[in-house]
């Protein structure tokens, strides 16, 4: 065992030698938590929606009113008045404008006769986002629009009453469990991968291989090294980023204990599987160059940044698969829901066992020789 410890503090020592590491590794998952956070969390505003009266009657300026009061209250669409159909949908088509709704001609009488009165959007749709909320904002406004009045006094039209279990989530609480996994991810891939691989190139690596340490203690505490940097990354994210993403409570003893269970089992697979793919790597450009493809490959089909349920069949094969699936889960269950471990009991069997399975795939594929 004190074989095994030595690796440990002289990796540590290495670490806190090197403080733009620390920065690097701990600072970036912060910062990408706030931009994507705040980039996608909020609702899309201020979208310019171009109208064309050419109906110029009582409806019409009912309508007209009622785009004024979305601009002033939800400030989804600013409406911006056109005379000329083709001019507006020229501006479509430069981007000056998001939309182009037109009233067309006989809109109120057809509104008093009851003769399937229509309006016409035209929406840049290579910007879905912008065309849901433009198409959700006229939708909704339309509704208020065709009400009889006075409204009856009861209905016999079926509505759906929703219940939220939670407190409102915005989106950058969404993104912490996944900014946490993303954070372990990091110090593994230089813990587990960079370091490892540059003390191969620069002559370190003979050192161990000239002691009589096991194949098995090698790994071990390559592995236990690397989780230790991987855990204390984990933890800061665990802190701060609850802290800038406003999750309530942050401070909570009993859930900060469950989140540590989670952090190290994390770290634990995420660095056992950084060796098992970097064990017969020599070219120290190898874990540099891929370091972008195994983000890819892992955060984005975890469920991180959008649910999986949407997620073709090929890529819910990978997510399957992807200990950063159950990373991100397990975050989620205890970030947004506060729940006991026995609601992640799953995720940390997978966790637990990955890293039994890449520790003793390491060990076979480890080789003593230069």
């Amino acid at each position: 065992m004190h074989r095994i410890l030595a690796m440990i503090e002289r990796d540590l020592r290495r670490f806190r030698r090197s403080p733009a590491l620390i920065v690097i590794s701990m600072v970036m998952p912060l910062v990408q938590l706030v931009v994507l956070g705040y980039a996608f969390g909020g609702k899309v505003k201020h979208l310019q929606l171009a109208v064309v009266d050419q109906d110029h009657s009582v409806s019409a300026i009912k309508l007209k009113e009622m785009f004024q009061a979305v601009a002033a209250n939800a400030r989804t669409f600013e409406p911006i008045p056109y005379t000329d159909e083709s001019k507006a949908l020229h501006d479509l088509r430069n981007g000056n404008v998001n939309g182009v709704v037109t009233i067309p001609p006989k809109f109120s009488r057809k509104v008093l006769s009851g003769a399937n009165p229509r309006l016409a959007l035209v929406e840049d749709n290579t910007d879905q986002f912008s065309a849901v909320a433009l198409e959700g904002a006229l939708t909704g406004m339309l509704v208020p629009f065709n009400q009889v009045s006075p409204p009856p006094r009861m209905s016999a039209t079926a509505t759906l009453s929703v219940v939220e279990l939670y407190p409102y989530v915005p989106y950058i609480q969404y993104l912490l469990p996944g900014t946490i996994a993303l954070a372990i991810f990091v110090s593994a891939m230089i813990g587990g991968g960079i370091i490892f691989i540059d003390d191969k190139a620069r002559g370190l690596h003979e050192g161990y291989l000239v002691t009589p340490i096991s194949k098995f203690e090698l790994i071990m505490g390559f592995t236990l090294a690397g989780a230790i940097k991987a855990i204390i990354a984990g933890l800061v994210l665990v802190v701060f980023g609850s802290l800038i993403a406003g999750i309530p409570d942050p401070f909570n003893l009993a859930r900060a204990a469950r989140m540590f269970v989670l952090v190290v089992a994390t770290a634990l697979a995420l660095i056992s599987m950084m060796f098992l793919l970097m064990v017969r790597v020599n070219d120290p450009l190898v874990p540099r160059a891929i370091f972008g493809v195994l983000n890819t490959v892992l955060f984005f089909p975890s469920g991180a940044v959008y649910p999986t349920e949407a997620f073709p069949a090929w890529m819910k094969v990978i997510t399957t698969i992807d200990p950063f699936t159950y990373a991100v889960h397990g975050f989620k269950e205890l970030v947004l829901k506060n729940t006991g471990l026995m609601a992640i009991v799953p995720d940390l069997a997978f966790l637990f066992g990955f890293c039994a399975v890449a520790m003793a795939a390491a060990t076979l594929l480890f080789r003593r020789t230069l």
